[in-house]
């Protein structure tokens, strides 16, 4: 499918987006997969309430929204075995990353992946050696999408229902 415009770029989530951002959704059948786009920005207000780094973008194709991703920065659970899992502290993650429905299978989430990590890779909250991000292990479409761009599966830590993968910076 052809896109109408090729300007994909990431915009900060604001009053004047908000209301557009929180109405995409995947497919039914993705729900499982992704977080809803309301209950991830009221975690980022949460963590950057705590004085955590959150950083929420909508996914636009000009002005059209496609998309949602949120960038965090030394966030993981409280829980974790800090010395099994290292690479989990003081790196980035990318928390969030979903394509609506209505713009799927149109390279959007591909050209978004590059934007996310140009992004990270100007290092907002000092420098890092990875990024990191997690799936659902059904998800294979997420699998192959995050290891085209050299992320590498982790263990999975105790108690997680998710599959963490990191990529050198």
């Amino acid at each position: 499918m052809e896109r109408k415009n090729s300007g994909l770029r990431l915009a900060e989530v604001g009053i004047k987006n908000f209301d557009e951002l929180v109405d995409l959704t995947p497919f039914e059948s993705q729900y499982s997969f992704v977080a809803d786009n309301v209950y991830s920005l009221a975690e980022a207000y949460a963590n950057i309430a705590d004085g955590r780094f959150a950083k929420p973008f909508g996914i636009y194709d000009g002005d059209e929204p496609v998309g949602f991703l949120m960038i965090g920065y030394n966030i993981s659970d409280e829980d974790i075995d800090r010395e099994k899992f290292p690479l989990l502290i003081d790196n980035y993650l990318i928390w969030r990353f979903m394509i609506d429905k209505k713009h799927q299978k149109k390279g959007y989430g591909r050209e978004a992946m590059k934007l996310a990590l140009e992004y990270i890779r100007t290092f907002p909250c000092g420098k890092a050696d990875y990024c990191w991000l997690s799936y659902e292990p059904e998800n294979e479409v997420a699998r192959k999408l995050y290891r085209s761009f050299g992320f590498e599966e982790m263990e999975m830590p105790e108690g997680w229902d998710e599959v963490p993968a990191v990529l050198k910076l």
